[in-house]
């Protein structure tokens, strides 16, 4: 199997072609793939493919094998994949991913895109579609007990499920103890990937973030999608803000005005190709 090995400003994922040679089982060759001693490593595996209603279809998996909507960062990947490889000549493009449709920009030096910016469309709020086991229109500040400390949890969702959490200090959090346990939370029957956002300013938030399926990862694009909406929510920063990761920027606006769509910018970087023989 052929492949090629990128990241989002450090959140890696392999990716395959499959427009050319189909690929079975899936979720088990992601778990072989990923892992970062007897595999490629990753935090998962994205398949590109045709789709009958855009340019090109994402089809994600996570590293435990769990199959994702949608990914911030993989999705820009996608976009330098597929403009580098010649798959398109196109600078805005279409992809699939999890049944929706997300529109990208690609900025493109040098005949190699270096960046890209997402329409990742309007979050979503009503608890019945996050999903989160509550009642009302939405989950915003609502007390949470976890590992019996109280957090004030804000829970939207960017085309996959998110639980923010403002904190005074995200450096000092124990994230492999308390990722987990919010991820399985029961007010989460799918799961959750968690934000830990410590305010710096009203445009700048810094982020550590505990993914569902893949624990904490360097960054999340949707992720970051999701804080600084739960951070206007909160009236803790502005529409359009820098999210600061352990590796690397992601500007994001929030266009509440006009589209009501959330938009990200942010690199993507091609590490290497190859061939899999596992």
């Amino acid at each position: 199997m052929q492949f090629t090995k990128m990241h989002g400003i450090g959140n890696d994922y392999v990716f395959v072609d499959c427009f050319a040679a189909a690929v079975a089982d899936r979720s088990a060759l992601a778990v072989r793939v990923s892992d970062r001693h007897f595999g490629i490593g990753s935090d998962g595996l994205i398949f590109i493919g045709p789709s009958a209603k855009a340019d090109f279809l994402m089809d994600m998996y996570n590293a435990d094998g769990s199959r994702s909507q949608m990914c911030g960062n993989g999705i820009r990947c996608v976009g330098k994949y597929v403009y580098d490889k010649g798959l398109t000549d196109q600078t805005v493009i279409t992809v699939e991913s999890g049944g929706e449709v997300k529109t990208l920009e690609l900025f493109v030096k040098e005949s190699k895109v270096r960046s890209v910016r997402v329409n990742m469309g309007q979050p979503i709020f009503e608890p019945g579609r996050i999903p989160v086991d509550a009642p009302g229109e939405d989950f915003v500040d609502e007390p949470v007990e976890v590992l019996g400390e109280r957090y004030l949890v804000t829970a939207l969702s960017m085309g996959n499920p998110h639980a923010v959490v403002f904190v005074e200090d995200v450096a000092g959090l124990d994230l492999p103890v308390i990722g987990p346990a919010f991820e399985r939370h029961s007010l989460f029957p799918e799961r959750v990937n968690t934000e830990f956002i410590e305010v710096i300013d009203e445009r700048t938030l810094k982020m550590r973030v505990w993914e569902r399926g893949s624990g904490e990862t360097l960054a999340c694009g949707t992720g970051a999608c999701a804080s600084v909406v739960a951070g206007v929510l909160n009236g803790l920063c502005e529409p359009r803000a820098t999210v600061k990761l352990l590796g690397g920027d992601l500007e994001i606006a929030w266009d509440q005005e006009e589209t009501g769509c959330v938009f990200m910018t942010g690199p993507a970087e091609t590490v290497f190709t190859g061939e899999y023989f596992g």
